[in-house]
């Protein structure tokens, strides 16, 4: 894997695109680099607490391709739509790996936020996408993982992310608790 990441960052659409970005709500980093940074020191603050050495470069490879396409993507569109950020991530993670539940990582990995937002909104939030999300995620300790590392950053809130593992533990066994929360 680590090999592969090593493509990722030579990529000239990676180089491209990962100087994209202004300062925005839930990113004050602005550009694409900058917030794939920060979420590299999370990724060595947890480091030690990875229960599989394969995390690691599975980790690295979700911080560099996951936000990536935002500067090709189209803007407030579902998760699902084949122009989301998201679903152009894991387009372009298709070309380097065939990992089915780092692929579903790739698409998913901004579905909490999305079930947040409508739970902060209106008390409750839509079982059937939690449900889809329960159900395709395959390796739950590394999905929550990478969502700490990319939610534990300067101008996003930790109360979703101690919602989210907390919706999560009561369906899934975890490793994972809120003590990872950095």
């Amino acid at each position: 894997m680590k090999e592969i990441v090593e493509k990722v960052t030579a990529d000239p659409r990676y180089k491209k695109n990962v100087e994209y970005g202004e300062p925005r709500l839930g990113h004050p980093e602005g550009k694409v680099k900058s917030h794939i940074s920060e979420l590299e020191i999370n990724l060595e603050k947890l480091k030690p607490r990875l229960p599989k050495p394969e995390y690691y470069w599975k980790l690295k490879f979700l911080i560099h391709v996951h936000d990536t396409f935002k500067a090709e993507s189209s803007r407030d569109v579902p998760i699902l739509d084949p122009n989301s950020h998201a679903s152009l991530a894991k387009s372009y993670a298709e070309e380097f790996i065939n990992d089915r539940d780092l692929l579903n990582m790739m698409q998913f990995h901004d579905q909490n936020y999305a079930l947040w937002k409508q739970f902060e909104s209106n008390g409750n939030y839509s079982k059937q996408d939690f449900k889809n999300l329960l159900d395709t995620i395959k390796d739950w300790d590394l999905f929550l993982i990478f969502n700490i590392i990319d939610g534990n950053t300067s101008g996003k809130e930790h109360s979703k992310l101690v919602w989210f593992i907390d919706e999560v533990k009561k369906h899934k066994k975890t490793i994972v608790d809120q003590s990872w929360i950095l």
